[in-house]
């Protein structure tokens, strides 16, 4: 709390008593001892944790008019159109994302974000953080209280790290961020203790009162205060309550201004629905929640020279352009490639290679071309000739094109092109598509130049010599992959779907395809038309995967593939009547006899349509147990609410919504 109430001396000689006490009783020595906050030897790795609530990204929104477009889509699916919604603007400190786990007031366990699902066991390390307590404040502490937070440097300490590093000789950290995450993953405790590191509380996760009679309370910032009254540290100082739109863009300002002043990096302002029944009602996406969205600010910019274009080709061909640069400092980085995204780009912006272009990291991760130094194009006559997008790829040599209606130009080599090998087999073993783990970037470029792969069904010919040749690559390493890859035939249709790489199909749109076709033969016999009908898959994606396998290759690639032993749990999804054709209904709370995704499943088989939010268009809210803000609401509106057995009823036939006392 910055207000110690003994001096430091006096704090170490009790601290020296302690730990003497404990090393004469073991059997006192308790895991939130201040003598625990430090471990002895270093560890040998990180063991997973898997996050019991997803721990999700946040969507960004990079100006005011982005941000208004989510302040109307909360307004719209919470109908409240003529209403300002009450949101919680909270610094985004510029750190790496936790998860502390207190059971009975204890903290047991911690963990980095890792994917959102799966993260690094990392508690050692944060019980050197002092701003972490040990123990809760208070006597009745709930069973189960986890809170996520954001791990940080200030900038004394950074300096404070940074000038021991240069008094030793050694390279000095470039940024504040970069020397908390790092500090995080130390595999020996006392060096995190050495990066002074901090921590601010934003949220929780998942909770059990159990006994304790704790409860959460029903908003974003309430929860802030009541964690608060734990002893959890929380940024008051930067966090605000803003009622409506133009409230969250003066905090913006406001905040901007404090930014230099703060003592600490952020880059930018995450914004909360504050009523936390109002985020339940919105819900999330697969990747990040509706309730919620990061206004960034402004990218940090500097000026450097143009040396030259390359062109880089893309999983599905497509030819990006990469300027070259000469090395230039900006947001905390060097800087030697950025995007110039495509030749539509290069032409609007005037780009040529020699001028003085002004460089962004655009939302403060990839570095952009922003556009070129007004004095450098206003000198015409001493500039180069304007770059021309090459006839043939630059990799394999076949006729590049732009096919009608698109920006980007294509290679049309296909699996033939190296730079297109590479890149679908990378994808294709990306851990959210065949999660073969320890097939790195690196590996694959080997083995596609070493012609050992040159498909993905090629990965499952490969066998521990073949690996151990490759140059730097051990014998137990190369056992181990070969482990996954065998380990990897096992999958789901859905991780299929996204691995075959379909241009827009990504793991959402492989999912709903999984869901509502149930069989693989049943997505690829598909005409386009149905496809549509398919939840998330619009007339673009449609016809991608109508054009995917309609090609001759790709099909000949699934028969290898299944001829490999690849096998997925595949389901036919039975033919049922129509008879709920027309109708849209809500799932909520826990149901009794079948999970909500079956629920979802049958109604889907009966024609219906399933929504995540309740609206006049409701047809029937089906509510299990606990049951939440959407039950509330469909009682305001008069929607027929059904509970077991009424959608039991509703299956078989039997129940007629439109019949008088049809609904429970």
């Amino acid at each position: 709390m910055d207000d110690p109430v003994l001096p430091d001396a006096e704090y170490d000689r009790l601290f020296r008593e302690l730990q003497d006490l404990e090393q004469a009783h073991p059997e006192l020595l308790t895991d939130d001892s201040p003598t625990q906050r430090i471990g002895g030897a270093p560890l040998d790795g990180f063991e997973a944790v898997t996050h019991a609530v997803p721990m999700l990204s946040l969507s960004n929104a990079f100006d005011d008019q982005e941000l208004a477009d989510f302040d109307r889509q909360v307004r719209e699916r919470l109908e409240c159109d003529d209403g300002a919604v009450t949101y919680v603007a909270e610094a985004k400190l510029d750190g790496l994302a936790v998860s502390l786990r207190y059971e009975k007031g204890v903290f047991v366990q911690g963990a980095t974000r890792g994917d959102g699902t799966t993260g690094e066991n990392v508690t050692a390390n944060l019980r050197t953080i002092a701003a972490i307590p040990l123990r809760l404040r208070g006597s009745r502490s709930p069973d189960v209280l986890e809170v996520r937070g954001e791990v940080y440097m200030t900038h004394a300490s950074f300096e404070q790290v940074n000038s021991r590093l240069e008094a030793r000789g050694e390279k000095p950290f470039v940024n504040p961020r970069n020397a908390a995450a790092g500090g995080l993953r130390q595999l020996d405790p006392a060096k995190t203790a050495e990066r002074g590191l901090t921590i601010a509380i934003y949220g929780t996760g998942e909770f059990q009162p159990g006994s304790s009679d704790a409860h959460m309370p029903s908003s974003q910032y309430d929860t802030l205060k009541w964690l608060a009254d734990y002893g959890l540290p929380i940024a008051f100082d930067t966090t605000v309550r803003c009622v409506g739109l133009q409230a969250c863009i003066d905090t913006y300002n406001t905040l901007a201004e404090r930014r230099p002043s703060l003592g600490h990096d952020i880059d930018g302002i995450v914004y909360k629905v504050d009523d936390t029944r109002q985020q339940r009602e919105l819900g999330s996406r697969s990747r990040a929640p509706r309730w919620a969205i990061a206004r960034k600010f402004p990218a940090e910019e500097m000026v450097t020279t143009l040396l030259d274009i390359d062109f880089q080709v893309g999983r599905t061909g497509a030819l990006t352009p990469v300027a070259r640069l000469d090395p230039v400092f900006v947001g905390g980085v060097t800087v030697t490639n950025a995007t110039l995204h495509n030749m539509d780009e290069i032409e609007r912006k005037d780009i040529r290679v020699g001028d003085q272009v002004v460089v962004r990291r655009a939302g403060d991760v990839i570095p952009e071309v922003a556009r070129v130094v007004p004095s450098t194009s206003a000198n015409t006559s001493g500039r180069a000739e304007k770059p021309v997008l090459p006839s043939r790829c630059p990799v394999c040599g076949s006729p590049v094109v732009t096919p009608e209606g698109e920006v980007k130009a294509r290679c049309t080599g296909g699996m033939s092109c190296a730079a297109q090998q590479r890149e679908r087999i990378r994808h294709f073993a990306h851990r959210r598509a065949m999660d073969i783990e320890g097939l790195g970037d690196k590996v694959v470029e080997q083995l596609v130049e070493a012609g050992h792969v040159s498909s993905f069904a090629d990965l499952f010919t490969l066998d521990v010599e073949t690996l151990a040749a490759l140059p730097r690559y051990a014998e137990k390493s190369a056992r181990n992959l070969v482990a996954a890859i065998q380990a990897s035939r096992s999958t789901t249709l859905a991780r299929l779907l996204f691995a075959l790489g379909i241009r827009e199909i990504g793991e959402s749109a492989g999912q709903s395809l999984a869901n509502h076709f149930g069989s693989l033969d049943a997505v690829m016999s598909a005409d386009r038309d149905a496809l549509v009908a398919v939840e998330d898959i619009g007339p673009i994606a449609a016809q991608s995967v109508v054009d995917w396998f309609a090609d001759a290759n790709n099909r000949q690639l699934i028969e290898a593939l299944l001829a490999a032993g690849v096998h997925f749990s595949e389901r036919e999804i039975e033919t049922l009547e129509p008879s709920l054709a027309g109708m849209t209904f809500v799932l909520t709370g826990t149901l009794a006899d079948m999970t909500r995704d079956e629920a979802k499943e049958q109604l889907q088989k009966r024609g219906a349509k399933v929504t995540g939010s309740v609206s006049k268009k409701t047809s029937a809210l089906i509510a299990g147990e606990a049951a939440g803000s959407k039950l509330t609401k469909a009682e305001a509106l008069g929607i027929p609410v059904l509970d077991d057995d009424g959608l039991a009823a509703l299956l078989d036939g039997t129940l007629d919504l439109a019949a008088p006392d049809s609904t429970k």
